[in-house]
């Protein structure tokens, strides 16, 4: 692979990932309403599962998800779902400064890095991504797996310090926040992102 096409890839997938989607409105919405700690717990989950996506894609079954309006549809709606849910659930929780401490503790920033591998790697349109995309920068007449190795790394390394970056500004965001009322506001804002990439993940079309 060339320095030249690698740079390409590097430019493309970074005019990709300036767009925010699902993955960014949940950990914009977890660091606004929990803080830095909480929101950073999701970024190595955001992480991991773009790398659960690229592993389905290596093995096939993106190919089938790209072909199949069926099983689209059927992941589409279930990582719709599970959005719509935690921005629910969000928008009820009652957040405060004393309770950041707690919130970041143990199981629910666990709870936080899980769910936000569950919604990458629910996130159908990651999958045909990297079976449409990825294959564009890959010279056939050169061995293709160390080719593949080397995007898909990349890709991960660039994916981190986007969604690295968006979560340090939400926690500075959060940060300015002092005031209970204002604090509230700020939670159900991130919540509202969450059921709002929900909604937009359910009208999404595999052409698009």
């Amino acid at each position: 692979m060339s320095f030249e096409i690698w740079f390409s890839f590097v430019l493309a997938t970074s005019a990709l990932l300036a767009v925010p989607g699902p993955t960014v409105m949940l950990v914009v919405s977890y660091a606004l309403g929990s803080g830095r700690s909480a929101g950073w717990a999701t970024v190595p989950g955001v992480t991991l599962g773009d790398f659960t996506a690229m592993t389905v894609s290596l093995l096939g079954a993106g190919a089938i998800l790209a072909t199949s309006a069926t099983l689209f549809t059927i992941l589409k709606f279930v990582g719709a779902a599970y959005l719509i849910w935690l921005g629910v659930k969000l928008w009820r929780s009652n957040m405060h400064l004393d309770d950041v401490p707690k919130a970041n503790d143990g199981l629910s920033r666990k709870s936080m890095f899980w769910n936000a591998w569950m919604v990458t790697t629910l996130n159908p349109k990651g999958i045909v991504f990297f079976v449409a995309f990825v294959p564009q920068f890959v010279n056939v007449s050169q061995e293709t797996l160390p080719q593949f190795v080397i995007l898909e790394v990349t890709f991960l390394v660039l994916a981190f310090i986007n969604i690295l970056l968006w979560a340090m500004l939400a926690s500075k965001l959060r940060d300015r926040f002092k005031q209970p009322r204002t604090l509230q506001i700020a939670n159900r804002t991130g919540a509202a992102f969450l059921i709002g990439a929900g909604l937009l993940t359910a009208t999404v079309r595999r052409g698009t």
